[in-house]
């Protein structure tokens, strides 16, 4: 896109009471895979004042003891105390999980989609992450929120936080971050004397030791902060706002930069391709941008519930593209298998490893499979090679 634009992406905490629920859900998840790699789950988690209501539908051979489970995530995010409007030592959980439909099974055990959708999946070239350059700040300042709260390095944070940066773009590429919003819980000893704001002293220290560090040399003297606007941040988390397992799909994917499929990820097993499929999609995309047949790249990839072909396959890099986008869609039937038992092979989605991605997005972060980049150099030389036929 040519000429000046803005855009912007946003990211909540680990405390977040959406993310919260996340968390609790992909932890049942990891549970069941640890004894039983091929449990079925679909686990959905409800968080409000005082309560934790578990519900969904698994089917395993493994007992799993969904209260401890819930109650050693709230902990390890920090929900110990009532002074931040949660304890999960004392909480509430209310357990409603029953066994998957036989009728899905049915579709499943033979290899099929365990549901219809579509995914996208997305990369670029403007981080080293290969990913939009607002959303990946984003995460990186809640997840400094979180190093700052535990090492007590500000230690009147609370668990619950939000981000939100604004970044400018010339002729498509981005140039400076315009603005850097942040919303931190934290505790009275930092409400000034009025009752109804922070101290002066605290929203620096808020900007020097968790906005500066992460946005570093995008800072000039036009970028603008916004930290807790409202004035205080006191009573945040379940306390403050009902949470729900997959309601930050947004947030989990690109920031909205790119098309959503609309289907959440966390709490679902790995047959459930609006997880799977575009954990591949994006394995998909980040290959292609670092072969550098595309300086972005969008996939779309489509499947029809009990079926195990994708319906479609799309592919859009923007008219940035070395090939062209019919070729990738060649290239990528090729050299990926995108039936979901195959993709669970390719990407190694029995480990339970999922608690990991319940905050902080789901993409260009360290530690995921689908975030590895093995495919590229087969991807640039048959590209290299169907240019010269």
């Amino acid at each position: 896109m040519d000429g000046k634009y803005f855009f912007t992406s946003e990211s909540v905490g680990n405390g977040h009471p959406d993310k919260v629920c996340d968390q609790i859900s992909d932890a049942i998840l990891d549970a069941v895979l640890r004894d039983d790699p091929k449990g079925r789950v679909a686990c959905e988690t409800f968080i409000s004042m005082g309560l934790v209501v578990v519900g969904g539908e698994i089917t395993t051979t493994t007992y799993v003891d969904v209260q401890k489970i819930a109650r050693k995530v709230l902990k390890d995010i920090g929900y110990t105390h009532p002074k931040y409007g949660f304890d999960g030592k004392t909480c509430s959980i209310l357990n409603t999980i029953n066994s998957q439909s036989p009728d899905i099974s049915q579709g499943v055990d033979t290899g099929g989609a365990g549901d219809q959708g579509i995914m996208f999946g997305y990369a670029c070239d403007e981080t080293p992450e290969l990913m939009p350059l607002a959303i990946t700040l984003a995460h990186k300042l809640v997840e400094r929120v979180e190093v700052v709260r535990k090492s007590k390095e500000l230690d009147y944070l609370g668990p619950d936080c939000k981000s939100q940066v604004t970044v400018e773009y010339e002729n498509d590429q981005p140039k400076r971050v315009d603005a850097v919003v942040l919303a931190c819980q934290h505790t009275e000893a930092i409400v000034d004397e009025s009752g109804t704001k922070i101290t002066e002293k605290a929203r620096k220290e808020i900007i020097e030791k968790i906005a500066k560090p992460i946005v570093g040399d995008l800072i000039d003297e036009n970028t603008k902060f916004y930290v807790n606007e409202t004035g205080k941040f006191v009573v945040g988390g379940p306390q403050s706002d009902t949470g729900l397992t997959g309601r930050k799909i947004v947030v989990d994917t690109y920031g909205g930069y790119v098309a959503h499929g609309g289907g959440a990820f966390s709490g679902k097993d790995s047959t459930k391709v609006d997880r799977s499929a575009a954990y591949m999609t994006r394995y998909i995309t980040k290959n292609i941008v670092a072969a550098k047949l595309a300086k972005k790249c969008l996939v779309q990839l489509s499947y029809a519930i009990g079926y195990p072909e994708p319906v479609s396959i799309y592919v859009d890099t923007y008219g940035t593209g070395k090939v062209s986008d019919e070729v990738l869609v060649e290239l990528i039937r090729k050299n990926f298998d995108l039936r979901p038992q195959e993709i669970i092979k390719t990407l190694d989605l029995l480990s339970p490893n999922f608690q990991k991605t319940a905050a902080y997005g789901h993409f260009g972060r360290d530690g995921f499979t689908w975030e590895k980049t093995d495919k590229a150099e087969v991807l640039a030389s048959a590209a290299q090679q169907t240019a010269a036929a």
